[in-house]
């Protein structure tokens, strides 16, 4: 919604007796894809919409029929399903797109949440875009934008990044390149899923990299029963989770770089004394230890630097 579509001034039921309703499903002419969000914990989440999509379309494509299978048991949807996930999408896509030009009409759902964010359905969407077929959505509940609401940090900007990597080498070598772009002048909350067995691990990694006094928040199992925003610094974070087992669905938050972020001024003082007696390469070396930066970025940083010095 833009910012002129409901002022202050204007009652939300004049604002939204303005806007053109999108066509109802049985309007549009030819097949149709419908990106339909489904609720992230409680089942009483869905919205009408979402049930007449459900309950009107040829068929669902959910990433697990079984985990589908009990939200719509619980509203007497009937509709046959269909799995698209990971490991099959590629290949069933181009059928797929074959039945939607027809006039098939498929709806898209995930085993919670919104679909295609960290889950299944991009390419099957971007073909149909490119095939010109009709492709909408019925928005609904999102653990990303639930977890930043409840987490208490700042909301805008925001970054959602997925799963971290799962080994440790990795999931240190992709925080440390957001610590690079943060000392390169990024301001933002940074957003993962995790697994609740890696949650610990991860925890440690992050205060490696962006240290213990980072403020972060942790949302488990939200719209559930046993809701959980664990809130304080990743130390805090850290320090409840190693003694109290994490369980369930995991969203886990780190707020942005404090203002005063003195990273980027920190990293120039470390090389340009490190270069006073040692190479490029060593320098790089010797101070990404320090700054706990990747290599390739400190280095890139000494080249510029070293030509500085010699001008």
């Amino acid at each position: 919604m833009s910012e002129k579509s409901c002022s202050a001034e204007t009652p939300l039921s004049d604002a939204a007796e303005t806007l053109p309703a999108p066509p109802a499903l049985g309007q549009v002419e030819g097949g149709c894809l419908i990106l339909v969000a489904t609720p992230i914990g409680n089942l009483a989440d869905i919205s009408e919409r979402a049930i007449e999509a459900l309950k009107t379309v040829d068929a669902i494509l959910c990433e697990d029929t079984r985990v589908t299978a009990k939200l719509l048991l619980s509203r007497n949807i009937a509709t046959p399903t269909r799995t698209l996930h990971d490991h099959n999408e590629q290949d069933r896509t181009p059928f797929l797109i074959e039945k939607l030009q027809q006039g098939a009409r498929y709806a898209v759902v995930s085993d919670a949440g919104t679909p295609l964010v960290s889950d299944p359905g991009y390419r099957l969407v971007r073909a149909a875009i490119a095939a010109g077929v009709y492709v909408t959505a019925i928005p609904g509940p999102n653990a990303v934008v639930t977890a930043l609401t409840l987490s208490g940090l700042p909301p805008l900007p925001f970054m959602f990044l997925g799963f971290p990597a799962p080994r440790s080498e990795a999931r240190k070598t992709g925080f440390s390149t957001l610590r690079a772009a943060e000392q390169a002048g990024l301001h933002s909350t940074l957003i993962w899923y995790e697994a609740p067995h890696r949650l610990v691990e991860t925890l440690e990694d992050l205060i490696d990299v962006f240290g213990p006094e980072r403020e972060a928040a942790v949302g488990r199992e939200l719209t559930k029963r046993f809701e959980e925003m664990v809130r304080g610094t990743l130390a805090d974070v850290l320090n409840h989770f190693r003694t109290t087992a994490p369980r369930g669905e995991i969203t886990l938050l780190i707020g942005p770089s404090a203002e005063d972020d003195s990273g980027a001024a920190d990293l120039d003082t470390h090389l340009r004394e490190a270069l006073h007696t040692h190479s490029v390469k060593d320098a790089a070396a010797l101070v990404a230890g320090i700054v706990k930066l990747p290599k390739r970025t400190v280095y890139a940083r000494a080249l510029e630097l070293s030509r500085e010095l010699k001008d």
